[in-house]
């Protein structure tokens, strides 16, 4: 019976930091897999045994060669979102993190800049909150994260 409703109830949880240079501008993630192109914030899916923050520290590491430090946590996923990747209701945690050290990362202007090929490519960039919208970021959890951004700062620095 457990396994029927494991089946039948499926959840993805993900796990996304918020990394703010010196400019005050974002680290944004330009992806595309197998043929799908999508912007959104650095992180991913949570593996089987990890506490978010463990999760999100492992995420950091593996997409952006970095260490990080989690400050607060800023944001859950509170409405219904099904993943667009398979069958599974989407569970979003965002925290604002900072670097232990200086990101080492060939960081670009334009969107989807990719330096390689192959069938997973990623590549960053930095946007002030002010200047990035809705549109340049593919997930609606990203995009509720943005609102809320600019509501908490609505001042440009």
């Amino acid at each position: 019976m457990k396994n029927i409703l494991r089946e039948m109830y499926k959840f993805n949880l993900r796990v996304y930091g918020l990394l703010f240079n010196e400019q005050n501008q974002l680290l944004i993630s330009d992806e595309e897999e197998y043929g799908f192109r999508f912007s959104k914030f650095p992180g991913g899916g949570l593996e089987y045994g990890e506490g978010l923050i463990d999760g999100l520290k492992r995420e950091f590491v593996e997409e952006c060669n970095a260490e990080i430090e989690v400050l607060e946590h800023f944001y859950t996923t509170d409405f219904f979102i099904k993943s667009v990747f398979n069958d599974s209701q989407l569970i979003s945690v965002y925290y604002l993190v900072k670097p232990v050290s200086g990101l080492n990362l060939d960081f670009k202007e334009l969107p989807f800049d990719f330096q390689t090929t192959g069938d997973i490519l990623q590549a960053f960039r930095w946007k002030g909150i002010h200047d990035l919208s809705d549109q340049e970021l593919t997930f609606p959890t990203d995009q509720q994260v943005l609102k809320l951004l600019k509501e908490k700062w609505p001042i440009k620095p």
